[in-house]
């Protein structure tokens, strides 16, 4: 009787270590049964076709970023559960990127996994508890849209940037951002040199050769730092 479930959960093991491993494209029939231990008609009595296995390995990794997300648990704080549950879902992308991606891009529109419905109710969750503190300036419906939305895109993005290229304080500024417009908190900011310093480092083409090359290059570097001061400065 625990054959079935065993071979099951071998097939579903064995999908997600290719998927870490080679991403998507290396999870095919052959590789997938010679990893499991198993002859392909294996796979498909117990998914039907490869495209219901790659639903289980997307609902198994819904589980285990579910898991994680518990495992956080909650404080008094709404506003900070939820920046913990952001910088979860970011770390979870970034740990698991070729996971996250099939887990996004896989699903219908118009249909939600049950998994990915526990997630989107875990956030709406958060933003209740943020709401009831009367501490929100929208509605809950429109503040998780924005958080997912914008959650989602950053991962996608920073999946996307090699990681000597990604800019460390995106998600802390994009999370405080966020933050900011569905609370009605602005970002934290002492002064507002960052604008200056952006919009005098947008007019140095027209400088018409007044600078140096060297000059030019270190100049750019202080109003890149200027304009991109570490928040709470």
């Amino acid at each position: 009787m625990n054959e079935p479930t065993s071979t099951r959960q071998r097939i579903l093991d064995a999908a997600a270590r290719l998927l870490e491993d080679q991403g998507r494209d290396g999870v095919t029939t052959r590789a997938v049964s010679h990893a499991a231990g198993v002859q392909p008609p294996a796979i498909y009595r117990q998914f039907t076709d490869m495209n219901g296995l790659l639903e289980a390995v997307a609902a198994n990794g819904f589980e285990t970023y579910l898991a994680q997300k518990h495992d956080i648990g909650l404080t008094d704080d709404p506003v900070q559960d939820l920046r913990n549950g952001w910088d979860l879902h970011v770390e979870f992308g970034l740990t698991h990127p070729a996971h996250y991606l099939l887990m996004y891009d896989r699903r219908i529109p118009g249909e939600t996994s049950a998994a990915a419905q526990r997630s989107a109710d875990r956030l709406h969750l958060l933003v209740e508890r943020i709401a009831a503190a009367g501490r929100l300036a929208v509605t809950v419906e429109s503040a998780a849209a924005m958080i997912h939305s914008a959650g989602s895109g950053l991962t996608y993005h920073l999946i996307g940037t090699a990681p000597d290229e990604r800019d460390p304080e995106l998600p802390v500024r994009l999370r405080e951002a966020v933050l900011g417009a569905v609370t009605g908190d602005a970002p934290p900011s002492a002064s507002e040199y960052p604008q200056h310093a952006t919009a005098l480092k947008a007019t140095l083409g027209k400088t018409d050769g007044l600078l140096t090359a060297g000059e030019q290059a270190l100049l750019v570097e202080l109003l890149d730092r200027l304009g991109n001061p570490p928040l709470g400065r």
